[in-house]
């Protein structure tokens, strides 16, 4: 999954808290929320105005949430994981290596898998 099938992905599924989210999916859209931010920020210092990057972070919650929690399905854990950010730090790494972790190989209790069918491994010589 590119760039933009990512970012257009997760902007179609904002409401979308079912299914998985692979890796590319997730990362893809962070990297995209980061750039949109920073955008939005340089923008705001030309105008002055300085709440672009307020809608920006507004607009960008929902989708970002749903990802994040499609991400956590794909590594066979539940949403309510996401509610471990609140833990200053420790939350943080927590999110980050479930995050960076591989999702289940096969199908798992949330869905299929988000990279398609897994083909087994060629054996051994």
């Amino acid at each position: 999954m590119g760039f933009g099938e990512a970012v257009s992905v997760c902007f179609k599924k904002s409401f979308v808290w079912e299914g998985r989210a692979s890796r590319a999916e997730y990362w893809w859209f962070y990297l995209a929320t980061i750039l949109i931010i920073i955008a939005a920020v340089i923008i705001d210092s030309f105008i002055g105005a300085g709440v672009l990057w307020v809608i920006a972070v507004i607009a960008l919650i929902l989708p970002s949430i749903a990802v994040l929690v499609r991400r956590l399905h794909d590594t066979d854990r539940t949403g309510w994981w996401f509610w471990i950010q609140l833990l200053p730090l420790i939350g943080l790494i927590v999110i980050l290596v479930f995050t960076l972790s591989g999702g289940d190989e096969g199908d798992n209790k949330y869905g299929p898998n988000p990279y398609g069918s897994v083909a087994p491994p060629p054996p051994a010589v």
